[in-house]
């Protein structure tokens, strides 16, 4: 740049051509004000370019992120109706476990009243209580020692839930993987869309963008 403006030079903008006239310059070292002044130019040909060309290079980015977004969609059209099927007949059968859990345990106080009021007394049945309180606890336990998590009812119908999906998903051979994927994919086009039609965002980093107040 230092260079090009020792002279006067043409400038040519979609066809049309530009004289440009370089300012006079002492014959002294190069000062200060004068590597502010080039810096400044640099700048300027800089902004004339993104305003040249940037609008462009927008509409032809949008163009391709929308081709691949109606293209994500219908790939994932298929996938989502299996996937709610599956997710119906998932939460069927975790709904249907929570209420056999629910039918076992009132069975069990009732034979357990049945058999302390009608049958024997409490002395008799007080032991038996006891070793099925005591063997309540072990289960839980065990199931802390198989999953890691604690047995919190939400947690464990949530569990309950993914073992009939992916359950069900293997029988109708539904790979979760790439569903998975096509949804981020999905996501991460749909976050540069949003990107290029917000110009403040388009110039901030995607870190500062997402994250939260």
């Amino acid at each position: 740049m230092d260079t090009l403006l020792d002279k006067d030079f043409q400038l040519l903008i979609n066809d049309a051509v530009y004289n440009v006239h370089s300012p006079e310059r002492e014959a002294s070292s190069v000062s200060s004000e004068h590597v502010a002044d080039v810096e400044d130019m640099k700048h300027m040909v800089q902004l004339l370019h993104m305003a040249l060309h940037l609008p462009d290079h927008h509409l032809l980015k949008e163009r391709r992120l929308m081709e691949r977004l109606d293209g994500l969609k219908q790939d994932l059209s298929p996938l989502e109706e299996v996937k709610a099927q599956l997710a119906r007949s998932a939460e069927f059968h975790s709904s249907r476990t929570l209420w056999t859990g629910v039918a076992l345990l009132s069975v069990q106080g009732g034979a357990l009243a049945w058999l302390t009021w009608w049958v024997y007394s409490w002395d008799v049945m007080e032991p038996v209580t006891y070793f099925l309180t005591y063997c309540t606890s072990i289960g839980v336990f065990a199931y802390y020692v198989l999953t890691k998590q604690d047995y919190v009812y939400p947690d464990a119908k949530d569990r309950q839930f993914l073992y009939y999906f992916h359950k069900g998903a293997n029988k109708e051979r539904f790979n979760v993987q790439k569903y998975n994927d096509l949804r981020e994919e999905l996501a991460s086009v749909e976050e540069d869309l949003r990107r290029l039609r917000n110009p403040t965002q388009l110039q901030l980093p995607v870190e500062q963008i997402q994250r939260k107040p």
